[in-house]
Formats: structure tokens, sequence, C-alpha cells
């Protein structure tokens, strides 16, 4: 086995500060990778990284704002420096700004595309190529089954998360013959702080859709992505993961 093999790789993951990213990153500390969690608090990603580290990984912070492409750019510029070039990268930052459609205003159709679809287009761009010179990778973005079924009051997120399905689809084609995968997985309801705070009666709905009748835990979606950025995956690519109890068939 080569020395590329077996030396630790290195994985980012947006939005790490808590929740979904939170739980990805520290299953890829679990993994053997060093993570970098990115977030746009500087205290909520040096929080995971910190429990990362007292648990015996290795992690650190950067604190960015991913709807600003030149913040991407500057921290991308820095962690290559530093790092070489790194070999996986989740895109899982993302936010809600929920209204019906007659009723939202640009901006929130605005920040919620930036901030969950352009964003990845900017990581994927700036990590993607030192990827593809080194014929390895592993890129996951952390969709949405809203971005396959669609959801009334959230067109701008499902718009954001159907991009991110295109995007994966798009750009899987343009690295296999680099030997980079490109995947994306799909959340259903999951417990996270967002579900926690909805009104027993929306939690009442939502579970009428789910066939295994709960919601779905942080450390479901964890596992799949510790999955697909691993050698295990190396011939899926391309793919749309859907971890929702059975709501889309």
């Amino acid at each position: 086995m080569s020395e590329e093999n077996i030396k630790p790789k290195t994985a980012l993951v947006t939005g790490a500060g808590r929740g979904i990213g939170k739980s990805i990153a520290e299953a890829l500390a679990r993994d053997g990778m060093k993570v970098i969690c990115v977030s746009k608090s500087e205290s909520s990603c040096g929080s995971t990284a910190e429990g990362i580290c007292a648990n015996g990984g290795d992690a650190v912070a950067r604190a960015v704002d991913v709807s600003s492409s030149e913040q991407i750019k500057l921290a991308c510029d820095e962690l290559l420096s530093e790092f070489e070039y790194i070999e996986v990268l989740v895109n899982n930052a993302g936010i809600t700004r929920d209204n019906l459609l007659f009723r939202m205003e640009e901006n929130d159709w605005n920040d919620v595309l930036h901030t969950n679809l352009t964003s990845c287009f900017h990581w994927i761009k700036l990590l993607g190529r030192p990827m593809t010179r080194k014929r390895w990778g592993r890129i996951v973005n952390i969709s949405s089954v809203v971005g396959l079924t669609g959801n009334a009051g959230q067109a701008n997120y499902a718009a954001s998360k159907a991009g991110m399905i295109g995007l994966t689809k798009s750009l899987a084609r343009e690295f296999a013959a680099r030997s980079v995968t490109v995947n994306a997985v799909a959340p259903g309801f999951i417990d996270t702080d967002m579900t926690s705070d909805l009104d027993e009666r929306v939690k009442e709905v939502a579970l009428s859709q789910v066939p295994l009748k709960r919601f779905g835990t942080v450390e479901d979606i964890a596992e799949m992505a510790s999955f697909l950025c691993s050698e295990k995956a190396s011939y899926i690519t391309g793919q749309v993961f859907t971890v929702d109890g059975g709501m889309v068939m």
C-alpha cells in the first residue's frame, strides 16, 4: 500500500457547528480523517472541533460565511496553502426562509440560494481542482427530500436543494475520469434544533408521511455521509441517497 493511501485524509465540512454537520464532522474524525469544521459562527465550529480533539480526533475550525464567495475564496486559499489539498468535501451548510411565494421577498430567495446552492459551486470549484489533479476525492452534498418532492411554503429551499441534486449529477460526470466521486444525501425529517421548534400538530402531520413513524437522527445522515466518503464507495457516483424513513420510494 502506498504512502498516499495510508496517509490520513483531510475533510472539510460546512455547517459543522451543530446538527447534521456536527455529526458528520464527528463521524469523519472517527474514521481517522483530519476534519476542518466550517460554520458562520466561530464559537460553534470551534466547539465542534474542540469536542473532536477532546475525544482523540484531529480537527480545526474556520469561521466562514458561505453565502460570501469572497470569504470562501479566501478560506480556500489559506487552507490549500496549509494542507496542500483536501480530499473530502461535505457541503452541508444551509438556511431556510420559509414563506408562500406571493409573500416571499427577493432577499429571502437570494439568501437561501446563495447559502445552500451557490456556496457548493464555489467550494467545489476551488477544492475540486486539486482532487482531480491527485486523482482521488469525495464530494458529498447534503440536499433534502424537499428537493425531490417540493413543499408548499419552501419554494426557495426546495429550489436550492433540487439544484444541489442537478449539480451533483453533472459534476459526477465531469469528475469521474479523475476518480473523484460526487454524491448527494437527501434527508427527510431529522430530529434537530430546527425540528424541535416545530408545533406538535406540525410534527404529527410530518410523521404521518413517514412509513417508519419516527424522525431520523443526525447519526443516520452522518453514517451515510461517512460511507460515501470512504474507499468502500469508490464505485458510486452521481447518486442521491434518501435517508427519510421511507417517505420517497
